[in-house]
Parts: C-alpha cells; sequence; structure tokens
C-alpha cells in the first residue's frame, strides 16, 4: 500500500510545529507500550516535544485485538450490524464481527438503548446518536479488514483500556507530554486520552492531517515539535 503525502509543517495558533512520524516493528500482545516508547521514539525527543500514540497500536499491546475466528457472533449482533449508516472510513460496527465485539464491551442493554436512540435520532435528522449512548468503547471498535497490516487483517481491534491513564503513565515515564489519539484519513483528529501538559485542542488540530498516516506505514508514534 502506498504511504500517504502529507505536509511535516503544521500551522496551529498561529505557530509553526513539526510532526515526525516514529516507524516500529509490527507490534503485538508480547510489547511492552513503556518499552517500545522509550525504544524507538524518547531518545529522538527535545525539552517541549509532545509524543501521540495511535489507539489502535496500543490496543494491540493490550491485547484488544480479536481474531474473527474466535469471535461467536449473536443473532443480536447479526441484526443490529445491518442498521448502522455506512461511513467512508471503514465498515465499523456494520460488521457482524464487530457489532458482537461491542456488545459484549458495553453489554446488551445500553446497546439495544443506543440502537433505539439511534433509530429515533435517524428519524429527526440527527446522525451520531447511536455512538453518543453506546459510548466511546464502541465508537472505538475497528472492524475486520480495517488494518492493512498482518496479523491484524482478520481481527477486531477493541478500542484501549483507560487511555488517560496509560498516557499519563508513559508520560512521567519518558518525561513528556503525552496523547492518545483516534485520526483517521478524512479529517477525524480525537484525543481519547492525554497526560497533563497536553491541550485537547491543541493536539486535536496539530494532528488533524493524519501525518501518521493509516496505511502500512508502521508509524504508531509521532512528535510534535513547536519550531523556533
Amino acid at each position: 500500500m502506498s504511504h500517504k503525502e502529507y505536509n511535516p509543517i503544521i500551522t496551529v495558533f498561529n505557530q509553526r510545529f513539526l510532526r515526525i512520524p516514529v516507524k516500529t516493528h509490527i507490534l503485538s500482545a508480547e510489547d511492552d507500550i513503556r518499552e517500545v516508547v522509550k525504544r524507538y521514539a524518547a531518545a529522538q525527543m527535545q525539552e517541549g516535544d509532545i509524543l501521540t500514540i495511535s489507539e489502535s497500536p496500543l490496543a494491540i499491546m493490550q491485547g484488544r485485538a480479536i481474531p474473527v475466528s474466535e469471535i461467536k457472533v449473536s443473532w443480536l449482533a447479526k441484526l443490529l450490524s445491518r442498521y448502522v449508516a455506512k461511513v467512508p472510513y471503514g465498515i465499523g460496527l456494520g460488521a457482524p464481527t464487530s457489532m458482537q465485539c461491542a456488545i459484549e464491551e458495553t453489554g446488551v442493554c445500553r446497546i439495544l438503548f443506543a440502537a433505539t436512540i439511534g433509530a429515533i435520532g435517524k428519524l429527526l435528522g440527527r446522525k451520531g446518536d447511536f455512538y453518543r449512548v453506546a459510548g466511546m468503547q464502541a465508537a472505538l471498535i475497528d472492524a475486520a479488514s480495517t488494518s492493512p497490516v498482518e496479523p491484524y487483517t482478520e481481527t477486531v481491534i477493541k478500542g484501549p483500556l483507560n487511555p488517560a491513564g496509560e498516557a499519563q503513565s508513559i508520560a512521567e515515564e519518558i518525561g513528556h507530554p503525552v496523547a492518545i489519539m483516534d485520526i483517521n484519513d478524512i479529517g477525524g483528529s480525537w484525543m481519547i486520552g492525554g497526560s497533563r501538559g497536553v491541550e485537547k485542542a491543541f493536539i486535536e488540530a496539530a494532528m488533524k492531517d493524519n501525518p501518521q498516516g493509516q496505511g502500512d506505514e508502521l508509524t504508531p508514534f509521532c512528535i510534535v515539535r513547536k519550531e523556533d
């Protein structure tokens, strides 16, 4: 898969910042996030730098990548997945296997309530009610085939656990602020967890063009550095 082109410099709040994607090996549940950050990113960082971490690689290291062969899809998951609106950046919960993971993460009652509110919202011309009710963990689930990197092409990747706590723990380990990001190539940029010293509005603006890429770049980290 070809890698996207991007300008490493971005202007945010009238200041210029350099984004430096950090390449790693293919990560797995055998890896420890703190050791990987120290091995690949920490040595490159300077005073004032912020480190961003993509949410899916963090989830993978937490053991949250589930092979589709191990997912037992219920009748409810099959039913609800049929009514999920299609989005341009992936199938999301429109796949029965990813919907099943959402049910397991949030519970049957909450998913059914979210589906009901979502259906009412559609009738009223609103979007996003389902995910607002179902919660962050449902929204963060990546369906199988979302990742182009083996061995994760046939896995559903759940959202990372405790992203804010992980960000703070990593920040204390390396001495730099850390943000856990959910980013896509069509302009979606959300900080789902940040350490002390990270401003949500700033880091989302700084990463809005997804300099880490969404393909096979193998760059789960990015250093954000203010230019002199």
